[in-house]
């Protein structure tokens, strides 16, 4: 189940190169990414439409690409303007284009009906460029349905436990219940957790005395992307009283490849300690040896669901959040697939 009128993450700036052919598995199918001569991304179905060969096997000839099969080659809407040996291009000689935007860092793909992708509705990933913070990019994949992924995602109760001794540190943010409120095309979710101990790394960072007060405020949208503001600080102190407190921030997008297997893409900044480098390398150290944790647990989950689903699971108090997006997620496949 893939809603496809939106706007997915296909990758980080620096997976597409100049003068590089970049395939990636989208929804199932098979994408070539690459730049325009000026930097812009393009995005084609990555099959030639002659003889079915990947584009991405082919050459990059300006803005254009060669199949380097029997040599069509195809310019960056996907037309066919030149045939070796043939003067005549047939009507149907086209493959496939995606509309494609790179902003903030990320190239992103739009995979439904080309007259319906409206840039307006990417979503806002300032702090991925933001000279206010620092961060480092990361990329994983997970064998696993990407709602799994969005649950997780959606109920932090689970740093409790599954990140016990890496972002959680205490039972208190499974104590803690969250506030869930809808928002145009997703949820925002914030959580305050009083008076815990700070977890293994903001005791690293922080000259915390003693206990300490967490918080995690994001927005989460279709298809599956993640803009949240952390922090800890001194407990007690009023909310809005940030002296010594260790302020973070994170962007993370999940881009299903196929019904089985999706792209995590994720970064931790931080807007403290900017002109230490080995701050920013520590956090990335961190948090991916945390989101390994997660993958463990959700791969050995989609293997324990094969052949089944979770429809007849026991529903918690804290599934609040995950249900409603996964209710959003199929009310958008059903009125996508009852317009088709």
């Amino acid at each position: 189940m893939f809603v496809r009128n939106c706007w997915y993450v296909a990758a980080w700036d620096y997976e597409v190169l100049p003068d590089s052919l970049f395939e990636r598995q989208i929804l199932g199918e098979s994408v070539l990414i690459y730049r325009k001569n000026d930097g812009e991304p393009v995005a084609l179905r990555n099959s030639c439409c002659h003889r079915n060969a990947p584009l991405s096997m082919g050459r990059k000839e300006g803005d254009c690409v060669r199949c380097m099969y029997h040599g069509m080659k195809f310019d960056a809407t996907g037309r066919c303007i030149e045939i070796p040996g043939q003067q005549q291009i047939p009507a149907k000689s086209v493959v496939r284009s995606y509309p494609a935007v790179e902003r903030n860092r990320w190239i992103w793909i739009w995979m439904g009906e080309s007259s319906k992708a409206d840039e307006s509705m990417i979503p806002d990933t300032w702090m991925l460029s933001d000279p206010n913070w620092r961060m480092k990019p990361g990329y994983m994949e997970y064998e696993a349905n990407y709602l799994l992924i969005t649950d997780n995602l959606l109920d932090f109760s689970h740093l409790s436990f599954v990140h016990e001794n890496t972002l959680g540190g205490s039972e208190s943010i499974a104590t803690t219940r969250a506030s869930v409120e809808r928002i145009e095309r997703g949820l925002r979710v914030k959580r305050r957790v009083k008076d815990t101990v700070p977890a293994p790394y903001q005791r690293r960072f922080g000259e915390f005395g003693g206990k300490v007060d967490r918080w995690f405020h994001y927005d989460f949208l279709v298809p599956g992307v993640l803009l949240m503001e952390s922090g800890v600080k001194d407990a007690g102190n009023p909310d809005d009283k940030l002296d010594g407190a260790l302020l973070l921030g994170s962007c993370q997008a999940v881009t299903p490849a196929s019904e089985t297997r999706s792209h995590y893409f994720f970064m931790q900044s931080h807007a403290f300690a900017l002109d230490d480098p080995t701050v920013t390398e520590a956090l990335y150290d961190g948090v991916c040896v945390a989101f390994d944790e997660d993958r463990r647990m959700i791969e050995a989950q989609q293997r324990a669901l094969i052949g089944g689903s979770l429809d007849d699971s026991v529903a918690l108090a804290a599934d609040s959040a995950l249900m409603q997006f996964r209710r959003l997620v199929q009310a958008m496949f059903k009125s996508e697939t009852e317009s088709a």
